[in-house]
């Protein structure tokens, strides 16, 4: 008996092996059908007040997540562009019988995640807390408390984030981009200003929400361990006899793409790097049949490491960190876009490249290995996204929002292991187009310009609010302007050469604020260049900066450096204490007016100064008031760039002189933005300050 098990177990292992040799392994093999997906189809209920409530019970784990859609559609804001997304924060401000610190302390106790937009909101909590979280969110929905303080800290907020990207290459670049691609006075060209913002008042917010913040047009989609009976009885509860305004959605006209192939230049002069968008608009309904070969053929272009906008750009090329391309789908126009940020030098060329890789996509056909290996790409990313049960959540309300059939996702892999190369070839030559796209470059064009110009396209220049710009017009219309006379002129405004000849010395101590934190500065000058900055937090040293006339030093915390040559070389070029005295006295200094700007909604001259060192920076000075109001310049600290930027506001007068006592103070660098607010609260001139400080 025992051999006989012996001897199967033996033929066994005999028919494994001569198996094992027929396999070729020089092969890949062939992948296996598409799975259809689980996903559980929701219960649907129509709530007394018409809201549409889905319901997905999956009882895998102790947690429920809701969340609450309006679907408004697209609104034009127009002056009032921001209101709405304002609005929406106001939402997470606190209820009207909940102050904001006790609504997020009741959220916190619950261990919820609770969060309101202008588009709804979102609640998630262990199961035997969502009851109440999702009654927070659900009166927060319904009783905003809308208070003026709430309203003017989110308002400064906007402001400060606005300024803080005023110089930034890719803020810019996402404003423009869209302004250009549908037009300013479209729902999705329109954009947040600062005076914009400004202007906007507690009662628009107000009026916003009971315009738009409304069961009509509502979808409540609640998923995770509850039973359908149990959601229905709690959102009947919680929003069911909620009331508001009627939505209506807004229909709007179709936007052309440009006739012919152009390029659109803004000049960012800071910018290191530029930013490039090749950008048309397509109409690609999520229940086209021609939206899986769409996604699939974006992807091949730029869908990630392994696209070829990616392996162009970056890999052969080396202009890049990575190039990629999005395709926008749904009920209306969206974009197709093919993006790069590249240093500004190879601007050009890498414009070349990028738009081979479309024409190619339009042109020849994708392999079968390179087809087979994005199916497989796109497929695995797309089933980790179902691990996430907030973007799970989504799915029953797109299914009915976007007219789609019901088993949509379920089928959505084997519809993109369907696609072909034929299909391929056709959606791209249909929605990612070559002759009739628009080019975007944000960025440097003193390095870039003319390299684009040999393209054979036609240039265009837009200021950075997509707004035209004839090339050499700013100049034209200070044609008759003279570098002297702006600089005399803010000179006699802050109180005349000879009043600033008889300043010694000055002491100005300054609160500072910084991402919520208050810091003491204190600042000292000493003719004819000595300076001391000293950073303090609870009256310890947070930063120093010290120069005694040859040489100095930062600290920061326990840490000292001496100043670089460089540094030193550039603090000595100054012979007063106001700097603009030198610019008229010393002919190393190169200055240049480059036009007209608008500076907090007044006309400013743009002044070029270049520093007998080299650097260059701009400096914008108000036209009527003649005073400095803005200063520009980018360094270059341990191989980074660093652009900063310093505004100047609410001048008054210490003595016979005129100091700016608001500084806002912007770096960028690496991608990442710092604000610093600084308020003068005392000024001292000419007494208190001696050599010893600079030490």
């Amino acid at each position: 008996m025992m051999k006989k098990y012996i001897l199967i177990a033996a033929g066994a292992l005999l028919m494994q092996y001569a198996q094992a040799q027929t396999i070729d392994r020089t092969k890949q093999p062939k992948p296996g059908p598409a799975p259809v997906l689980t996903i559980k189809d929701p219960v649907k209920y129509i709530l007394p007040n018409g809201i549409t409530l889905l319901v997905v019970e999956n009882h895998s784990l102790p947690k429920v997540n809701a969340n609450y859609l309006i679907d408004i559609g697209l609104v034009t804001e127009g002056t009032k562009a921001g209101l709405a997304d304002l609005m929406g924060q106001m939402l997470n401000e606190g209820t009207k019988t909940m102050p904001k610190a006790v609504f997020d302390e009741a959220g916190e106790k619950l261990g919820a995640n609770i969060s309101l937009s202008s588009s709804g909101g979102y609640a998630s909590a262990l199961t035997r807390y969502f009851k109440e979280a999702f009654t927070l969110m659900g009166t927060a929905l319904k009783e905003p408390a809308f208070t003026q303080e709430s309203f003017d800290k989110l308002k400064s907020q906007t402001i400060t984030g606005l300024k803080s990207s005023a110089k930034s290459a890719p803020a810019i670049a996402s404003r423009v981009n869209s302004a250009l691609a549908y037009g300013k006075n479209h729902p999705y060209g329109e954009f947040e200003t600062e005076e914009g913002i400004q202007a906007l008042t507690l009662q628009d917010v107000k009026d916003a929400y009971s315009k738009y913040i409304t069961p009509s047009r509502g979808y409540l989609t609640i998923i995770g361990d509850i039973t359908p009976a149990d959601a229905k009885a709690l959102a009947t509860v919680v929003l069911g006899n909620w009331k508001g305004a009627t939505l209506a959605l807004p229909k709007l006209p179709e936007v052309p793409n440009p006739g012919k192939t152009e390029i659109d230049v803004v000049d960012v002069p800071t910018a290191v790097q530029s930013e490039i968008n090749i950008i048309n608009l397509v109409d690609l309904k999520k229940n086209n049949p021609d939206y899986f070969p769409a996604i699939l053929a974006s992807y091949i272009l730029g869908g990630g490491a392994e696209s070829r906008l990616f392996m162009n750009l970056r890999e052969k090329h080396a202009f890049t960190y990575g190039s990629y391309a999005q395709l926008g789908t749904g009920r209306f126009q969206q974009t197709f876009d093919a993006s790069a940020s590249v240093r500004n030098a190879k601007v050009d060329s890498a414009v070349t490249e990028m738009l081979n890789e479309i024409k190619k996509i339009r042109t020849e056909k994708v392999s079968d290995e390179e087809l087979t290996n994005a199916k497989a790409l796109y497929n695995g990313s797309f089933a980790l996204g179902l691990e996430d049960p907030a973007r799970t959540a989504t799915f029953a309300s797109n299914i009915l929002i976007n007219n789609l059939p019901a088993d949509f996702y379920k089928t959505y892999l084997q519809k993109v292991n369907a696609v072909t190369a034929d299909d391929i070839l056709r959606v791209a030559q249909k929605y990612f187009n070559y002759d009739n796209t628009r080019v975007v470059v944000v960025g440097g064009a003193a390095q870039m310009l003319e390299g684009l110009k040999k393209s054979g396209y036609p240039v265009k220049l837009y200021d950075k609010f997509a707004n035209p710009v004839v090339e050499g017009a700013a100049a034209a219309s200070t044609a008759d302007v003279k570098p002297a006379d702006v600089i005399k002129g803010y000179i006699d405004a802050l109180g005349g050469e000879a009043e600033l000849k008889k300043l010694t010395s000055y002491t100005v101590t300054m609160d500072m604020s910084m991402q919520g934190m208050k810091l003491a500065v204190t600042q000292k000058k000493m003719a004819p260049n000595k300076e001391m900055m000293n950073i303090t937090m609870g009256g310890n040293t947070v930063m120093k900066e010290v120069f005694d006339g040859a040489a100095g030093y930062q600290q920061q915390g326990p840490n000292k450096k001496d100043l670089g040559a460089d540094e030193v070389a550039q603090k000595k070029v100054f012979t007063s204490l106001t700097e603009q005295l030198d610019y008229l006295t010393n002919p190393a200094f190169k200055l240049a007016v480059k036009g007209i700007q608008k500076i907090n909604g007044s006309d400013a001259y743009q002044l070029s100064v270049t520093d007998p060192t080299g650097k260059t920076s701009t400096e914008y000075y108000d036209v009527k008031s003649k005073l400095l109001v803005k200063n520009e310049s980018t360094t270059v600290t341990n191989g980074t760039s660093v652009n900063a930027t310093v505004d100047f506001a609410d001048y008054r007068k210490v003595g016979n002189l005129m100091f700016p006592y608001k500084q806002t103070i912007t770096q960028s660098a690496g991608g990442q933005d710092q604000t610093f607010e600084m308020t003068i609260t005392d000024v001292k001139i000419n007494t208190g300050v001696t050599a010893d400080d600079f030490k």
